[in-house]
């Protein structure tokens, strides 16, 4: 029963394609819905994988992938329509592509990441989950007239923590890849000279 948490997970990944088609084609209240699907989906998940010790390496990693894939298709999906700041969809499509980028690094070069869970990135995670599914009820139900401006201040606060979350991520990796340079005595030599000491 281990793999109950990992098929919810990868049920969370199908629903990315079909909230980028209920966008595409303005159904709003169902993409709204479907969003809140898969955010019990992850509670789900993780409740039982937690609660019965079913906790896996693919779940680990499948997990925040899957999490991330759903809200970087929703603001991209936005985005193209025009119907949230192009600027919020830069930073927040930015910022996963960095730390993305900074696992591969490691990686080449040997070095084992630990995602530790900031506190900024859990408010930025909230934040964004917050700001989707506002902007989604907002266009399914008809009732911008009432929180334009909380919109409005969602989107700046959703971007200054996708800032300063993805700031954090980066210059933790950096202090540590740095510090694991110095221990292993790899810092400073060029990759051919690394390989033909190894």
């Amino acid at each position: 029963m281990s793999f109950v948490p990992n098929l919810i997970t990868l049920g969370r990944l199908i629903l990315v394609p079909v909230i980028i088609y209920l966008i595409g084609n303005q159904a709003y209240e169902a993409a709204f819905w479907v969003f809140v699907a898969a955010g019990i989906s992850d509670g789900v998940d993780g409740f039982i994988a937690k609660r019965f010790g079913y906790t896996t390496t693919l779940g680990a990693y499948l997990d925040p992938v899957a999490d991330k894939a759903l809200l970087v298709s929703i603001f991209v999906s936005l985005g193209m329509q025009e119907l949230i700041p192009f600027w919020l969809v830069i930073l927040v499509v930015s910022r996963d592509v960095l730390i993305v980028g900074a696992v591969l690094i490691s990686w080449l070069i040997g070095f084992v990441v630990t995602m530790r869970p900031l506190m900024v990135s859990k408010i930025n995670t909230t934040a964004q989950i917050a700001y989707a599914a506002a902007v989604l009820a907002v266009l399914g139900f008809a009732f911008e007239a009432h929180v334009g401006t909380l919109l409005i201040l969602g989107a700046y606060f959703t971007g200054l923590t996708t800032v300063v979350s993805g700031a954090s991520y980066l210059v933790d990796w950096v202090r540590d890849v740095s510090a694991w340079e110095t221990d292993t005595g790899n810092a400073h030599q060029p990759a051919q000279d690394r390989e033909s000491s190894s």
